[in-house]
């Protein structure tokens, strides 16, 4: 017989074109291979709804999200605030079955007393408040950094109602250690994604690869840091490919020779792209969660050259080289663009992603759960 679980997403999970849908999308389709009636309600803004969803899901049932300026003057966070739906919390009760809520942004109800007898599942996709701060330090608009800020200190204060949560399903390593030491609770689940298997080529890239959705801040100043620190003192060349790049972006990377844009590729461009590259170069100044390009570049691509903040206390860091400051990002490409990347390298990429990073394992982790 089959198990329910409630699945309360802050988005609609399809397309999976960008990290968060990405995870929830793909844990929905294994939680079903492995005989789990998934009942999904979705948060519904800027999407709609899709039939895809229907054809995996026991129940998919579909709410507004709530917007505008009134919404910022509460002391709960805007991204709480405008994910609350009497219709959910009466479809919650339709049915009793553990409740898995996907990310503190629909965690409204976490604490609603109708719902106190339910096993409350809460899966974190970062320490949020952490999230926003680095945001607002990230972001060049000043409205946007107050907003953020503001936000940071909402969600370190709302984030205590996780103490609810039977269990909390954290995406890393180290935010798994963070939940553990604060509330005891914190179970390893690294991210859902679409790859089943390593599909690293042998031979020779010709070019480097940055890829990431150019819409959002951390990564204009990570593209900002390659082009200005990097691809300035070598004339390899870099491809910068993503979502939504901004003007500012298009145009200045029109004027370097060396460097060209890839503008809203769809998910075949750029998985080929990632694993045509020589190197995938993903720094980022956002030392938070666990970034689903790291994982793509690792299950896909060759070389991977990083920082710390993508790396630390992710289980991956022997996966990938490491540089801190431009020069030594500098030497470790000129060293690694014209050599292959070995058997030995790529088997150990096969021993820890197709293991603790594989869907089937951490969905039987979350079948055990419930």
């Amino acid at each position: 017989m089959n198990k329910k679980l409630h699945i309360v997403s802050f988005n609609v999970p399809y397309p999976p074109n960008y990290g968060g849908v990405i995870d929830v999308f793909y844990k929905l389709k294994y939680l079903a291979a492995n005989k789990i009636d998934v009942i999904l309600h979705c948060f519904q803004y800027g999407r709609d709804e899709a039939e895809e969803l229907e054809q995996i899901c026991y129940q998919v049932h579909y709410y507004k999200r709530k917007q505008g300026p009134l919404y910022l003057l509460s002391q709960l966070p805007y991204i709480i605030n405008t994910r609350n739906s009497k219709e959910l919390l009466q479809n919650l009760q339709k049915e009793i079955a553990p409740i898995l809520f996907e990310g503190l942004h629909t965690c409204f109800y976490l604490n609603h007393p109708l719902l106190g007898a339910y096993q409350k599942i809460v899966r974190t996709h970062n320490i949020e408040h952490h999230y926003y701060h680095h945001l607002s330090l990230s972001e060049k608009n000043l409205f946007k950094r107050y907003y953020f800020s503001q936000e940071a200190l909402k969600l370190r204060c709302f984030e205590k109602r996780l103490k609810m949560a039977s269990s909390i399903l954290s995406i890393s390593p180290a935010d798994t250690h963070y939940f553990k030491n604060k509330y005891r609770k914190g179970i390893f689940i690294p991210a859902f994604h679409p790859f089943e298997r390593v599909e690293t080529k042998t031979g020779i890239g010709e070019y480097i690869l940055f890829h990431g959705n150019l819409s959002v801040a951390e990564n204009q100043k990570a593209v900002d840091y390659l082009i200005d620190r990097i691809f300035s003192e070598i004339t390899i060349p870099l491809m910068v490919a993503g979502k939504n790049p901004p003007d500012y972006l298009v145009r200045k990377i029109a004027d370097i020779p060396h460097v060209n844009l890839v503008a809203n590729p769809d998910k075949e461009t750029m998985d080929y792209l990632i694993q045509e590259a020589q190197i995938n170069l993903i720094p980022t100044f956002q030392p938070t969660g666990l970034k689903l390009k790291l994982l793509a570049s690792l299950f896909l691509g060759r070389y991977c050259i990083t920082n710390s903040p993508m790396v630390a206390n992710t289980g991956l860091e022997h996966l990938c080289y490491v540089a801190d400051n431009a020069q030594s990002m500098i030497q470790l490409i000129q060293d690694k663009f014209e050599k292959e990347i070995t058997l030995d390298e790529i088997q150990q990429r096969k021993e820890m992603l197709e293991t603790q990073f594989s869907n089937q394992h951490n969905a039987e982790k979350i079948y055990a759960l419930i």
